[in-house]
């Protein structure tokens, strides 16, 4: 996994974005997202891909017992640390293709706009798995498939500069994508709604939800927003290990 997020100029946008100024409430995903987790009271929890940490403050605040975030940016992990801090959570520096599952540890793993730079998914989904506890819920949001199969992930456009219409291009063509995110070039990976349903359900796992994301009627009266959420960005899933 190529590492923007260290990248100072990345980082210093990726900072300025809703998100990571005021955590799960400003996610678009969260009021879908938050209603999947289980109970965490006493629970072990792995945040795969886990930025600034605010999912796992959030495991912990639910009584989790143990949370472990894993990033592969050092400056993602440095933030984590400093606004996160949790007795409960230790934070490592570490891919989520590098970090080793151990078997049958977590109750719960949990990964929020990480999965779509893994080209291997089916793989972590082996591993996920294997890593979960029985009864284990794994809940993830990963960027729509028609997002990561757009064209430049960016609107056709009228002469006007009025969003036009979404294109889609080599969607049953999965891999690297080439795309400009917060001022770099930035490099995803693009998997058919297939290769996540039956990547899941092929190693195993029983799907509970899976849901298109729909941000909140509130945030449609952001300026510039309605646009952004007239495509669909993201899908979330929860899948459980019996």
């Amino acid at each position: 996994m190529k590492n923007e997020y260290d990248d100072e100029r990345f980082f210093k946008e990726y900072a300025k974005m809703p998100r990571s100024k005021s955590g799960l409430n400003a996610a678009g995903e969260w009021h879908q997202l938050k209603p999947l987790f289980p109970s965490l009271q006493g629970k072990t929890v792995l945040d795969l891909g886990c930025g600034y940490g605010w999912h796992c403050t959030f495991a912990a605040e639910r009584g989790a017992a143990q949370v472990l975030g894993l990033d592969l940016s050092e400056k993602m992990i440095e933030e984590a640390k400093k606004r996160n801090a949790k007795k409960q959570i230790k934070y490592r520096i570490c891919g989520i293709e590098e970090y080793e599952y151990p078997e049958k540890m977590w109750d719960c793993v949990v990964s929020n706009l990480a999965l779509h730079y893994i080209e291997n998914i089916k793989e972590i989904f082996r591993k996920v798995y294997e890593t979960l506890k029985v009864g284990g819920t794994f809940i993830f949001n990963i960027e729509h498939p028609v997002f990561t199969a757009g064209v430049g992930q960016d609107w056709i456009y009228t002469e006007a500069g009025t969003p036009q219409y979404w294109p889609i291009d080599q969607y049953f063509t999965p891999g690297k994508r080439n795309t400009h995110f917060l001022g770099c070039d930035v490099v995803k990976q693009h998997h058919t709604l297939t290769q996540i349903l039956m990547g899941l359900l092929n190693n195993g796992f029983e799907l509970e939800v899976v849901e298109e994301v729909e941000p909140p009627e509130e945030m449609m009266h952001i300026p510039g927003m309605k646009d952004e959420l007239r495509r669909p960005m993201m899908l979330l899933v929860k899948a459980n290990k019996k």
